[in-house]
């Protein structure tokens, strides 16, 4: 996915980094069929099926929601995810010959959901490309009501949540990396591309820990209400999610076990 006109810095480096999930989470299995060759088209769905996925092989298309273009979908892009969404109908024409992949939309699904890292790829693609569709939404706005940008860049030393805050966003790191603590003692690290701040949105308590810029750090911000719709909307998401936390969690736990034990001595 390419927005429409410039990039912004952080689109671009977010952009190479969705660019590369599809061809991983599609590793391994095959597709359902031959190869779909399209001349230029307007409207891509009168042309294919609406029960299926597809890899974008060769070409260009265009996305248009209520007539308006707001973004590119480009080679390597998967096609088919908003399919039987409640969402803004989006039509997608290209003024160029394509070539489809096309995926069984079961048997993707089942791939994915078949192993923990590829459930994490997917979840970092879908919130990624939520991100830069928000990005889309905003620049097509006047000004004086343009939305706040869901990134936000940190340099080193500089807090990107702190305990005992409100929780109103989940984050990703696009670039950089971070530090955790609790009352001040170091938990663990929060690498690129590592979903944090989710916790408390489902506590529904305050932040449980400090999070600090160990690096230049840019941040991907998701609101609460956006990410809880997407956890309801896709339960797959959401146990891919909860593995992560808890593979978070026993890293905390351990941290704090070390020290309690090196403070003893």
């Amino acid at each position: 996915m390419y927005l429409i006109g410039d990039q912004p810095p952080y689109a671009e480096k977010l952009i190479n980094t969705l660019q590369r999930i599809p061809e991983q989470l599609l590793e391994g299995l095959e597709p359902c069929d031959a190869p779909i060759e399209l001349d230029a088209v307007d409207d891509l769905y009168e042309h294919v099926g609406h029960h299926r996925m597809y890899l974008l092989k060769s070409g260009l298309l265009h996305a248009l929601i209520d007539g308006k273009p707001l973004f590119y979908i480009q080679e390597g892009d998967l096609i088919g995810l908003r399919q039987g969404l409640n969402t803004a109908p989006c039509n997608y024409m290209s003024e160029e010959p394509l070539i489809l992949i096309p995926y069984d939309r079961e048997a993707l699904f089942k791939h994915i959901h078949s192993n923990s890292k590829r459930q994490e790829q997917f979840t970092q693609y879908i919130l990624g490309q939520a991100a830069l569709m928000s990005d889309a939404l905003a620049h097509s706005k006047q000004p004086e009501v343009r939305p706040v940008t869901g990134f936000q860049h940190f340099a080193p030393g500089a807090e990107l949540i702190r305990q005992g805050d409100e929780a109103d966003h989940v984050f990703i790191i696009t670039e950089g990396q971070a530090e955790a603590f609790v009352e001040g003692i170091k938990v663990g690290d929060v690498q690129k591309d590592e979903i944090f701040g989710a916790m408390a949105l489902f506590t529904r308590e305050k932040r449980s820990a400090t999070v600090i810029a160990s690096a230049p750090t840019t941040v991907m911000m998701i609101p609460k209400e956006q990410f809880l719709a997407l956890m309801q909307s896709n339960p797959r998401i959401a146990h891919s999610l909860i593995e992560s936390m808890a593979r978070r969690i026993d890293l905390m736990n351990k941290e704090l076990t070390h020290y309690k034990q090196a403070s003893s001595k």
